[in-house]
């Protein structure tokens, strides 16, 4: 007997169907810490238990660490990294305000066009960017004679690395600003227009203090990319090293589990300062928007707008430019000898160096990534938000939720290498399979689309719940029937979110992929190796255009989705 009925009312639960519905609810918690416990925390912890091992597994204390302070190339790959990664910030950080006070704070036109162009490196793998500034400025570059220009002798090295790093990172950076620039109390600049204040003191006493917390973001988290970028040093970095370079070499070429335990564990630090610094600045941020504010709307200042116009325009034009002549160099036959256009590197190359199944299992990793990781994200996120029981995990399970965050991509990799390939793991069966593929790049990505889940979520008033539990209506029909439509943007920008990284990921996966899951965003980095530039741009210009073609489909599906099952949203405007 499921339920009881009542005299002119609906039918009661039984309290076996409330037991089971609160065993539900708190299984749910329980099986979300217990995920990532397995998947995040354990790996994470296997480092640090290998970083005082022998490469033999007897424990020898800090020996590993001694070794690693005492050697000149490792400590000079510490110096490299902590260079390229604050040369990369103070150039993009810079630009991406510049562009993102050009969108919010003047009355440039086409700001949709300018927008949508800047957001074009998400859709590209890191390594693109370097394999352009190889055709552009390498050895037989189209324009090597513009170094001589800067006094540059060649692009490899840290300003092939700065200059790859800044394309890669621009758009994160800035995305943050425009947000941190969207927000502002019209009230001040009237003031200061009022005193007679100039255009230059408003922006020193106004508008950098109003977006100084978004400065920081962006600087801890174009900081944070650099630090644990792969693909740029290792493809045009030349003979300067790096830390996420020199785990590649202890791991892969060495087999040394030991010393690159160790080196992870190095590279950790610094992402793990720029995080706990953020979320300090974070927690001081005040509201710039009071009940009583005035929001703060551009007036057209002819030269102003004429200015900040070609600076955006020519951002945009070096962005489109850096794909495109890699896109260019996809399709000539033999650089810079032959310029002839075919697609050969599409058609044969890819056949030839035995990768030609690296596309399709990439698209196959980002669909289970988008499917799977879409409904476990905002799943997890709901039982944590919106269902009761289970106190004391939910702390550690925020914290476990943002882990990821402030982990390198190459950390985590290391970390289920020394998990799952122990033959003693009884998981040990993912190793070099699709799924330990498929876990990593939800780990690695889990804490943004977490966020996107919560967000969304916190939007949404309790008394849903708390009017569902008096109707005695089990949790999970109100999550179907009025969670999900009402967060089901959220969830499909979460999708498209897992796709896009899934499908230019290289950090965690470098180190997880066999001869049968090889990625596409993997073999561009063994085209390169093996001399084949063209085949290389090939799969990242194929990886750019698969991004844009997903990516705009899920837009439309978003669009139709709301229009037929949420016209409620319209309510206010009828």
């Amino acid at each position: 007997m499921s339920s009881i009925a009542v005299p002119g009312g609906t039918p009661m639960p039984s309290r076996l169907a409330l037991a089971k519905e609160a065993l539900a609810a708190r299984g749910g918690i329980v099986l979300l810490a217990a995920g990532l416990l397995v998947f995040l925390t354990v790996p994470l912890a296997m480092i640090l238990v290998r970083s005082v091992e022998a490469r033999g597994g007897e424990f020898i204390g800090l020996a590993n660490f001694i070794q690693y302070v005492q050697s000149p190339a490792l400590a000079q790959s510490t110096r490299n990294t902590l260079t390229f990664a604050a040369l990369t910030t103070l150039v993009t950080v810079p630009l991406a305000f510049l562009f993102a006070y050009a969108m919010q704070r003047s009355c440039i036109p086409f700001r949709g066009l300018w927008r949508n162009i800047a957001l074009i490196p998400i859709l590209a793998p890191s390594l693109l960017a370097a394999i352009s500034f190889i055709y552009l400025f390498g050895n037989q570059g189209a324009f090597k004679f513009m170094l001589e220009w800067v006094g540059l002798k060649s692009i490899y090295g840290m300003q092939g690395m700065v200059m790859a790093m800044t394309f890669a990172s621009f758009p994160h950076a800035a995305m943050i600003l425009m947000a941190a620039l969207a927000l502002s109390d019209a009230r001040l600049y009237e003031a200061a227009d009022s005193m007679g204040t100039s255009e230059f003191r408003k922006f020193m006493t106004i508008t950098l203090p109003g977006a100084k917390y978004g400065l920081v973001s962006a600087s801890m988290v174009v900081f944070t990319m650099a630090v644990s970028e792969f693909g740029v040093p290792k493809v045009i970095g030349g003979n300067t090293s790096v830390l996420a370079v020199d785990i590649y070499k202890q791991v892969i070429g060495q087999q040394n589990f030991s010393m690159g335990a160790v080196v992870g564990l190095v590279l950790l630090l610094p992402a793990v300062v720029a995080f706990v610094i953020d979320h300090v600045v974070q927690r001081k941020q005040q509201a710039l928007l009071t009940a009583r504010s005035v929001p703060y709307q551009a007036k057209p200042a002819p030269a102003r707008d004429i200015a900040l116009f070609l600076a955006v325009a020519t951002i945009a034009a070096l962005l489109l430019f850096v794909v495109g002549m890699a896109a260019y160099g996809s399709l000539v036959k033999f650089w810079p000898y032959n310029l002839s256009l075919t697609l050969y590197h599409y058609t044969y190359g890819f056949e030839e160096a035995g990768i030609e199944h690296a596309y399709w299992n990439s698209l196959t990793l980002a669909a289970w990534c988008a499917i799977v990781g879409a409904a476990i994200t905002f799943a997890g996120a709901y039982w944590l938000e919106k269902t009761k029981g289970a106190d004391l995990l939910r702390p550690f399970i925020r914290l476990q939720a943002m882990l990821p965050m402030a982990v390198p991509g190459m950390v985590l990799g290391i970390g289920y290498i020394l998990f799952f390939n122990a033959p003693s793991n009884p998981l040990n069966f993912l190793y070099g399979t699709m799924g330990i593929l498929v876990l990593s790049t939800l780990v690695h990505f889990y804490s943004s689309s977490h966020l996107t889940a919560v967000t969304a979520l916190k939007q949404i008033d309790s008394e849903f719940e708390s009017v569902s539990a008096s109707l005695k209506v089990p949790f999970y029909k109100t999550f179907w029937r009025v969670t999900v439509p009402v967060c089901l943007p959220s969830i499909l920008d979460i999708g498209r979110y897992y796709f896009v990284n899934a499908m230019t990921t290289i950090s965690a996966v470098v180190f997880l992929y066999s001869p049968k899951t090889t990625l596409a965003s993997i073999s561009i980095l063994q085209l390169d190796e093996a001399g084949a530039i063209g085949s290389a741009a090939a799969m990242a210009t194929l990886i750019v255009l698969t991004s844009a073609i997903v990516t705009g489909v899920l837009f439309a599906v978003e669009w139709w989705l709301i229009r037929r099952t949420q016209a409620w949203r319209n309510t206010a405007r009828q």
